[in-house]
């Protein structure tokens, strides 16, 4: 048989040309880039201008490096989530962000336009136009919120109605309020305080929308109400802390340590800013010690450790600024302030001890409780007042702290399963932090209907 020559391949010699020109061409852009770097800067030392040059600006610039005279962005952090950690941890230095935007002189107080204090005065027993809704008729109702079906008998906490002092709250109407949110996007943001003022509204707006016109959209962290007649949304977007952190995962977010990052907004403003009404809150979680920060410059996992306000005020401050940079007249904002716990009886009846439990009626007169930290609510304050007419607030504290019998207390789904020793004492394990739906959480957004 005969034997064919077998044919020599021409592989090696393209594979040494190929890399041949592949190294010339990285000398030549080196050279190249270093000639237009060299010729930048003697253009910029030469005519006398003491600006920083371009060049300066980006080595200044925490998002950008210099590598053997190569400018190149930096890596982004590392997106925080429930596995993040500190590699070390220090006391806070007293840094700051630098916002650009943010005014420090203060532009005065935000004032409603109406002349009344719709947030001083009493409750009012009223079953005649209380509750606004039926609990069991509210298809989109929290098992953390619905007392009734989970076995509270006494039912007078939804006959409760705010009236204020020296006028009357705008009577609500269900019409009037989708037209003023038809072809808009209402989005709540902040922690489940929030949502459950998010799952009032839905409540009291959705019973008029056809079945077939109305969708409900649960995403992990962004549920969204979309009624379909009024080319409308009523949204919730978790934000506990407002800024970027590790809780950020609505369902997963019970860790032994909170990291967040004070400079850092955009996991979440990415989310809100397309929202025409924005109603914000931000307080419990603040509440429960120390946090840790971890700046977006910082490479090498060390944190900072701050107390819950002085923590709540860095991110106050992350977020007026976007308020600041961001919102036009078109734009409506709000702010809630701290929604009141009660776990003290002993507050509002010395000498006794438990909280909220089994509690069926409002305290009367002039009361404010431990919980209600003054020191935040002029932190707040401070902060707020700097945005001037760009925020209106929702001062639901002293009014909301009236009600001690509006929390859910043991008549709720607990997630965890509950010990004999605990079901034995019921004070033991009372939520006394969220409200009963129908509820308390109602008249706030009966406010917000009087304001937009």
């Amino acid at each position: 048989m005969q034997k064919w020559p077998k044919k020599k391949t021409q592989y090696p010699l393209i594979a040494l040309v190929f890399f041949i020109f592949i190294v010339f061409s990285i000398l030549y852009n080196e050279i190249y880039i270093h000639e237009i770097h060299s010729k930048h800067n003697t253009h910029n030392h030469g005519d006398g201008d003491s600006s920083t040059s371009a060049k300066e600006e980006e080595e200044e610039d925490p998002l950008f490096q210099t590598v053997k005279n190569l400018t190149i962005p930096r890596i982004p952090p590392v997106p925080l989530d429930k596995s993040s950690a500190c590699h070390s941890t220090v006391k806070y230095s007293g840094r700051r962000a630098e916002w650009d935007s943010f005014r420090t002189e203060s532009s005065g107080r935000r004032e409603m336009p109406e002349t009344c204090d719709y947030f001083s005065g009493e409750w009012v027993f009223d079953n005649s136009s209380h509750p606004l809704y039926k609990e069991s008729y509210c298809p989109y109702m929290s098992d953390q919120l619905a007392c009734h079906k989970h076995g509270r008998q006494d039912l007078e906490y939804q006959y409760w109605r705010w009236q204020p002092h020296h006028c009357n709250l705008k009577r609500w109407n269900v019409t009037e309020m989708w037209e003023k949110l038809r072809g808009k996007r209402l989005m709540f943001v902040g922690d489940s305080l929030n949502r459950g003022q998010w799952i009032s509204m839905v409540c009291l707006l959705q019973s008029v929308i056809p079945a077939d016109k109305k969708f409900m959209t649960p995403q992990a962290h962004l549920s969204i109400f979309r009624a379909e007649e009024y080319n409308a949304s009523i949204e919730f977007l978790w934000a506990p802390l407002l800024v970027e952190s590790n809780s950020d995962d609505p369902v997963d977010h019970r860790l032994s340590e909170r990291i967040l990052r004070p400079d850092s907004l955009l996991r979440h403003s990415s989310e809100w800013m397309h929202a025409d009404i924005l109603v914000f809150n931000s307080y419990l979680w603040w509440r429960q010690g120390p946090v840790k920060l971890l700046w977006s410059t910082e490479e090498n996992g060390v944190c900072e450790e701050i107390d819950g306000l002085g923590g709540m005020e860095l991110a106050m401050e992350a977020w007026a600024n976007w308020v600041d940079s961001n919102v036009d007249p078109v734009k409506k904002v709000f702010f809630v302030t701290m929604s009141p716990t009660h776990f003290t009886k002993g507050e509002w009846e010395p000498g006794s001890e438990g909280n909220c439990y089994n509690e069926k009626l409002p305290l009367n007169g002039t009361y404010w409780g431990v919980d209600s930290d003054l020191p935040t609510m002029q932190m707040v304050e401070r902060t707020l007042a700097r945005l001037g007419s760009k925020v209106n607030v929702l001062n639901i504290t002293q009014l909301s702290d009236y009600r001690k019998d509006g929390h859910p207390s043991i008549y709720r789904k607990f997630w965890e399963a509950l010990t004999p020793e605990r079901l034995a004492d019921p004070a033991s394990y009372s939520d006394c932090i969220h409200w009963c739906l129908p509820g308390v959480p109602d008249v706030w957004n009966e406010l917000l209907f009087q304001f937009l």
